[in-house]
């Protein structure tokens, strides 16, 4: 049996009941728990109007309804990846920044790009002379002997301003004349978030920055072009919808980042809803107008599809350095647990405030210390404000057991990244030090055996932006490629998973009751897919799924094969790819 909605604005007059679309003979999975299968759908005013069978829309069907028939294909609500960093990804290509250009590369090879980087570029005014980019990965330099440092750098490039990130973006590696430019010496404190690493006995800073600390480096060079932004911003939209994301969230941004993404939303390239987390520490890039952002001015961005009423906090670190906080000690340490880049009161504060002022906390945590400590600051928060925004711990990476159960408690959502989902050569080398726990790591059957909400994150550029790919190791919990055998955790259901990627991302976004599921009076949010996720063998399987169309508030957004391109409805959005290929681990 049908359901339907008629939504007519008070502003408007009364129109037909005539639906704008109609899709019929489809193999439709709503995740509506009320209705979960359905043959077609019709779409009127970016919202579904009917979900039902082909007779129970057949009366929606008027003169000027564009009707297409599915021939059988599998569809589902679309997709929503809840952490992922466009800018950091392309953003310094477009701006022609150092690229290494291998996933995990030796010593050898990031020196000799670096070289051939400078021979490319000469030093001028307009940049400093400066060499920044990306990457270098701690584990090869420990694997070939060698200390990754200010010395190192300075043995082959010492004139001109180098400044490397590493392959997770929790450290910096820095030449002297970086460090110069930069006014870091043995004399500057570290910040609250993070810290220099340094000779033990002079304290002169060994060039490596954690976390917050390399900001310092950020700030001494020229910030990236706008035109780079916008770029990275408009192209990574678009490859998110040819994926099938109709929902995201960009985290870390500052006024410039806003500045793109805004205009990108009024040009109408935006294919996808954004929520985006302004910076709240200085740990990527300095973030001059954090508190005008924070106190107002985040409501100039406010869109249908984008809004900036998130803040992004990094509260420990990640592996490579060994500065996610533990409750015990790291493996192999006596007494160092990690970085907690800011204190338990700081955090606590922070939460409650921004909670009464309906911003979102989205909170960094890899290690259990860290989470925990997020947990005990959102129950504090209940207990001063009562129930309030749904706040979320960011990669999740390893908790413990006992706050399990606390996620539902406190309506926290328990974001995972895939980047450590499957075993591989840079999973298991990078996070290496993590020891027996890794085998813990991502526990998302764990919160949602204790009825927690958990939502998926593709944290690109540290992995792939590819959701297929993290849906598939979410399933498996193996590599997708079958390049390493073994498993890492505990494989949840496809039907759990597309619950996570769908109506639980809409739930951590606060529009579930909105979006997020084919159900009757919802936005027209909905995807095609060539292969039928549940009826397929997952492994080796699920990531190759293509998506045959996009669909976002009952607008075509992607449609390669033409199939919606007579349609009033069509957005102006064009469903040409990208040409970069995603990061692949």
């Amino acid at each position: 049996m049908t359901r339907s909605a008629q939504y007519i604005s008070t502003n408007s007059p009364r129109r037909d009941l005539g639906a704008d679309l109609v899709f019929t003979n489809g193999r439709i999975y709503t995740v509506d728990v009320d209705q979960p299968w359905a043959e077609a759908v019709a779409v009127k005013d970016g919202r579904f109007l009917a979900v039902g069978s082909k007779e129970d829309v057949q009366p929606l069907i008027g003169p000027e309804t564009y009707v297409r028939d599915l021939g059988g294909a599998f569809a589902m609500p679309g997709l929503y990846d809840m952490h992922t960093h466009p800018d950091l990804a392309l953003g310094p290509r477009y701006s022609d920044y150092l690229d290494v250009g291998w996933e995990t590369p030796e010593p050898e090879q990031v020196k000799q790009a670096i070289l051939s980087y400078a021979d490319a570029h000469p030093a001028d005014v307009a940049n400093g002379g400066w060499i920044f980019g990306k990457h270098f990965v701690h584990y090869t330099f420990r694997k070939a002997g060698i200390e990754p440092c200010r010395d190192w750098l300075d043995s082959f490039i010492p004139g001109r301003p180098v400044a490397i990130m590493d392959r997770m973006w929790g450290s910096c590696m820095a030449n002297s004349r970086a460090l110069e430019l930069a006014g870091v010496t043995a004399e500057t404190h570290d910040p609250n978030n993070g810290y220099i690493v340094r000779d033990p006995l002079t304290r002169e800073p060994n060039g490596i920055l954690v976390d917050g600390a390399y900001a310092m480096i950020m700030a001494a060079m020229p910030p990236p072009p706008q035109h780079a932004l916008l770029r990275a911003y408009r192209e990574g939209a678009r490859f998110q919808s040819a994926r099938g994301v109709v929902a995201t969230k960009y985290l870390h941004v500052c006024e410039n980042r806003l500045d793109a993404l805004r205009a990108i939303d009024i040009s109408g390239e935006l294919p996808l809803r954004v929520e985006a987390a302004i910076s709240w520490q200085d740990d990527i890039f300095p973030v001059a107008r954090r508190w005008e952002l924070l106190s107002g001015e985040r409501h100039y961005y406010r869109s249908k599809r984008l809004n900036a009423n998130a803040v992004k906090f990094h509260f420990d670190g990640t592996a490579e350095p060994k500065t996610s906080y533990f409750l015990s000690p790291w493996p192999n340490e006596k007494e160092w647990r990690g970085s907690l880049n800011l204190t338990p009161e700081h955090i606590c504060d922070m939460v409650a405030e921004l909670d009464r002022k309906r911003i979102r906390v989205v909170a960094h945590c890899t290690g259990d210390g860290a989470s925990d400590i997020f947990l005990d600051a959102v129950e504090e928060c209940r207990r001063r404000n009562g129930p309030g925004m749904r706040h979320q711990c960011a990669h999740s990476t390893i908790l413990h057991d006992a706050n399990l159960q606390r996620f539902k408690e406190l309506d926290v959502i328990a974001e995972f990244s895939p980047v450590g989902w499957y075993p591989s050569n840079f999973t298991i080398g990078a996070r290496s030090a993590y020891g027996d726990k890794l085998h813990k790591a991502y526990n998302v059957r764990g919160v949602l055996d204790h009825s927690g909400v958990a939502v998926m994150g593709t944290d690109w550029p540290v992995s792939s932006i590819d959701p297929w790919i993290g849906f598939e190791a979410l399933v498996t919990r193996q590599n997708p490629w079958g390049e390493m055998d073994g498993q890492l955790g505990d494989p949840v259901t496809i039907v759990e998973a597309i619950e996570m990627l769908t109506i639980n991302g809409a739930y951590s976004m606060g529009i579930e009751d909105q979006s997020g599921s084919i159900t009757a009076g919802k936005t027209a949010d909905l995807i095609v897919l060539d292969q039928n996720l549940l009826e397929i063998d997952p492994k080796g399987q699920l990531h190759k799924t293509q998506v045959q169309m996009t669909m976002l508030d009952g607008a075509v957004v992607h449609d390669p094969n033409g199939w919606a391109k007579d349609s009033l409805q069509a957005c102006r959005v064009t469903s040409d790819v990208p040409d970069f290929y995603p990061v692949v681990i």
